[in-house]
């Protein structure tokens, strides 16, 4: 039997949908599988950016600075690391030696107190002003000792105390001014407080 021209057309025609079918199938399972291939290489840049930040948050210390004594020390803390160790470089214009504060991180009010008594001397009694201090804070990361540097403003009030008494000074805060720095950047920032 054979085939007639008008059979032969039309089974080449389903020849060609099915070929066309096995094309499309393809194409799609391909697009499919570079979706797939192009969502895990994007989940797996945002873990690893993720991690990269978690590490470097967990580097940074944002200390805290409570007032103890009455204002004649702030006790610094860090609420994400276990301070153990701080060295504090004062601005060199006020002629006070840098100090380490080991095993209970602060600030003494008589590292500086007399000096900066000094230099406001004149002015009025009762004034409040800030002392930039550069503070590196080191703590221990499981075997690895770590350190993180920041400027910080050291918090004070002096206060008349009459006649016989003089006045006194007294700490009442620590504010984070910028991270990082130097002693020529502190340097930089130390203003001798207005008379």
């Amino acid at each position: 039997m054979s085939e007639t021209k008008e059979e032969r057309t039309r089974k080449r025609r389903w020849l060609t949908l099915a070929e066309f079918v096995a094309v499309a199938s393809v194409l799609i399972g391909a697009i499919g599988l570079y979706l797939s291939w192009s969502d895990r290489r994007e989940a797996a840049a945002e873990r690893t950016a993720a991690a990269a930040k978690e590490a470097r948050v967990s580097r940074v210390v944002r200390l805290e600075g409570v007032v103890a004594g009455g204002g004649d020390a702030l006790t610094l803390s860090d609420a994400s690391h276990k301070i153990e160790t701080i060295d504090v470089a004062f601005p060199a214009g006020l002629g006070v030696a840098a100090r380490t504060a080991v095993p209970q991180p602060r600030i003494d009010k008589d590292w500086f107190k007399d000096v900066l008594l000094k230099a406001t001397d004149g002015g009025r009694d009762d004034a409040e002003g800030r002392l930039p201090v550069l503070v590196t804070a080191y703590w221990w990361d499981a075997d690895v000792k770590r350190s993180d540097r920041a400027i910080y403003d050291v918090a004070w009030r002096t206060k008349g105390g009459g006649m016989l008494q003089g006045r006194s000074l007294d700490l009442t805060g620590l504010v984070l001014r910028e991270r990082g720095g130097s002693q020529a950047r502190l340097d930089a920032l130390w203003k001798v407080p207005k008379r």
